[in-house]
C-alpha cells in the first residue's frame, strides 16, 4: 500500500517532499541558523510600514539636497526577490503584498559576524525584516539603509530563475502561491476581483436588497439545467447534491416576504472544463418582487457602468484583440430574430425539427435525431450566433421549452419572458420574469422528468416542496444570475477562467515517485 511505503521511507530518514540538492542545501542552512541561535521561522515580527507606505512617506527626499534622513526609522518586511553582495556591503530588493523596496546593508552596520552568516545563509526567497533609515542612492532610487536585519522565514524551495520566470501555465495554476510570488500582475487581478465583488455587494445593498445564504447541499438537484455532483450524508443516510443554483431557495424567501434578496456564492456543475467553465464557480443571483425582466436589464446596465467607473476603465474596453463598446444602451434582440438576422438561419425552417436537422446536416454538422425543437434552437444559437455578440447584447424572448422556470408571455405562450446578456461572444447573465403559477410549474417539472427519463442528464427534477411554496403565493418577481468569474475575466482582460479563480480545478498528476508495491 502507498501509506505503508511512505511510513517505511520516513523511518529510513527520507524526506518525501524536499528531495533535490538545492532544497537539501537550504535545509542544512536552516539547521545552521538554529545552531547560531537564530530561529529560521520566527513569529511576533512587527513592521510599521508596508513598502508602498515607505516609498510614499519619503518620496520628498528625492528633491532635497541631503538625500537621507537618519533621524527617521522604519521597519519593513518582505521576501527577498534580488540580492547582490559587494564585499563588505550588499543591495537587495524585498517584496511584500504592495510592492518592492530596495535595501542596503553593510558589515559595519549589522555587525561583522552576523554579516558573514547572512552572506552564507540568507538568500533569494527568504523573508526578512529590516529596520533602518531612508536614503536615495546615486542612481535616484529611494531605499532603506539597514541598521538591523532579522530572518523571519527561511525558504526551502528556491524560486524559479528570475530571467525566465514562471512560464509553465499548468504549474502556475497548480501552485497559485508560487504564481503570485513571481507575478505581481496575478496578485493585481485577484485584488481587482475582490473590488468587483465588493462593488457588486454594495450596489445591491444600496438598492435595499438583503444579502442571504442558502444551502450548498440540496435534497433535489434543481434551479438550472445541469448535471450535479452527488455526495452522501452519513448521519441522515441520504444522497445530497451540491447545488447547481440557489434559485429555488431564493424564491422561497420571496414567498416568505423578503421582496428583494441576493446571494453571492459558489455553484457546482459536474460538466466539462474549458476557457469559460470550471466545475465550481461564483455567481450572484438576485430576485426582485414587483419588478419585471426589463427592470433587471436596466439594473444590470447600471451595474456595468458603475463597475467601469469604479475600476477606472474606459467605456470602450479592450478584451484580447477585440473592443467592446459600452457607450450606447445595450442592444436588445429576440431569440428568433438573432437566429435569422445575426446567425443567417432561414426563418422558414425554424418551426420544423426535420428542416433544422436537414439544414445542419447539409453543413456537415452532426446532430442527434432525437433532439427536441428547443434543443435544436440552442444548437443553432451556439453555432451561428453566440460568438458574434461582441458588444453588450440582450437576447430576449426565449422559447418556453428551454426556459422551465420562466414565466410565459401573455401575448405568445410559446415564448418565455426571459433574457440572456452576451458580451465578447459569451453569456454573462441570465434573467427572467419568474413563473409563479404553481400548476404551470408542476406541468413544467413533469416535462423535465420526461426529458430526464429520455436521457437528458441536465434536466431539472421534480421539487414538490417548491411547487407547494408557489401554492402560498409568489408575488410578481423577476430574477437574474450573473457569473462573477466571467465578469472578472471581461474586466481584467483574461481569456481563461483559470486566470480569475485562485485555485481552479486541474486534472490530477500521475505521481510515480511512490512505489506502491512495497
Amino acid at each position: 500500500m502507498v501509506y505503508v511505503s511512505i511510513v517505511k521511507k520516513i523511518k529510513k530518514g527520507k524526506n518525501l517532499v524536499f528531495t533535490n540538492q538545492y532544497e537539501q542545501q537550504r535545509i542544512q542552512k536552516s539547521k545552521d541558523l538554529r545552531n547560531l541561535g537564530k530561529n529560521p521561522y520566527r513569529h511576533n515580527i512587527k513592521r510599521d510600514s508596508s513598502t508602498i507606505e515607505y516609498l510614499k512617506n519619503y518620496e520628498y527626499l528625492k528633491n532635497q539636497e541631503n538625500k537621507r534622513d537618519e533621524n527617521k526609522t522604519n521597519t519593513v518586511a518582505g521576501r527577498i526577490k534580488f540580492l547582490r553582495h559587494m564585499g563588505k556591503a550588499a543591495f537587495a530588493k524585498i517584496e511584500d503584498e504592495f510592492g518592492i523596496l530596495q535595501i542596503y546593508f553593510s558589515r559595519d552596520e549589522i555587525g561583522a559576524d552576523w554579516f558573514k552568516e547572512v552572506k552564507k545563509l540568507i538568500e533569494v526567497g527568504d523573508i526578512i525584516c529590516v529596520t533602518g533609515f531612508p536614503f536615495v542612492t546615486k542612481t535616484g532610487e529611494l531605499s532603506l539603509h539597514v541598521k538591523d536585519l532579522q530572518l523571519a522565514t527561511k525558504s526551502i524551495t528556491p524560486l524559479p530563475e528570475k530571467f525566465h520566470g514562471l512560464q509553465d501555465i499548468e504549474l502556475r495554476y497548480r501552485k497559485r502561491y508560487l504564481d503570485m510570488i513571481m507575478n505581481q500582475d496575478v496578485k493585481n487581478t485577484f485584488k481587482t476581483r475582490s473590488k468587483i465583488v465588493s462593488t457588486i455587494r454594495h450596489f445591491f445593498e444600496d438598492k435595499n436588497f438583503l444579502e442571504v445564504e442558502t444551502p450548498m447541499m440540496h435534497p433535489i438537484a434543481g434551479g438550472a439545467n445541469a448535471k450535479p455532483f452527488i455526495t452522501h450524508h452519513n448521519a441522515l443516510g441520504v444522497e445530497r447534491f451540491l447545488r447547481i443554483a440557489p434559485e429555488l431557495y431564493l424564491k422561497r424567501l420571496v414567498v416568505g416576504g423578503f421582496e428583494s434578496v441576493f446571494e453571492i456564492n459558489r455553484n457546482f456543475r459536474n460538466e466539462g472544463m474549458d476557457l469559460t467553465h470550471n466545475p465550481e464557480f461564483t455567481m450572484i443571483e438576485f430576485y426582485w418582487a414587483y419588478h419585471n425582466y426589463h427592470d433587471l436589464m436596466n439594473l444590470t446596465e447600471e451595474l456595468f457602468l458603475l463597475l467601469l467607473k469604479t475600476l477606472s476603465l474606459p467605456t470602450i474596453l479592450e478584451f484580447g484583440d477585440i473592443k467592446i463598446d459600452f457607450r450606447e444602451p445595450f442592444r436588445k434582440i429576440s431569440f428568433r430574430d438573432a437566429l435569422c438576422k445575426i446567425g443567417n438561419v432561414p426563418d422558414n425552417i425554424l418551426d420544423s425539427k426535420e428542416e433544422i436537422i436537414e439544414y445542419l446536416t447539409k453543413q456537415d454538422i452532426e446532430v442527434e435525431k432525437n433532439l427536441t425543437l428547443g434543443k435544436l434552437y440552442e444548437k443553432l444559437f451556439d453555432l451561428f450566433v453566440e460568438e458574434k455578440l461582441i458588444n453588450p447584447t440582450y437576447i430576449i424572448d426565449y422559447p418556453i421549452e428551454i426556459s422551465p422556470l420562466a414565466r410565459r408571455s401573455e401575448e405568445n405562450p410559446n415564448i418565455a419572458e426571459r433574457f440572456e446578456l452576451f458580451i465578447a461572444g459569451r453569456e454573462v447573465a441570465n434573467g427572467f420574469n419568474e413563473l409563479n403559477d404553481p400548476l404551470d410549474q408542476y406541468e413544467r417539472f413533469l416535462k423535465q422528468i420526461e426529458a430526464k427519463n429520455a436521457g437528458d442528464e441536465e434536466a431539472c427534477e421534480m421539487d414538490e416542496d417548491y411547487v407547494q411554496a408557489l401554492g402560498y403565493g409568489l408575488p410578481p418577481t423577476a430574477g437574474e444570475g450573473l457569473g462573477i468569474d466571467r465578469l472578472v475575466m471581461l474586466l481584467t482582460n483574461q481569456k481563461s477562467i483559470r486566470d480569475v479563480i485562485l485555485f481552479p480545478a486541474m486534472k490530477p498528476i500521475n505521481n510515480n515517485q511512490t512505489d506502491t508495491k512495497e
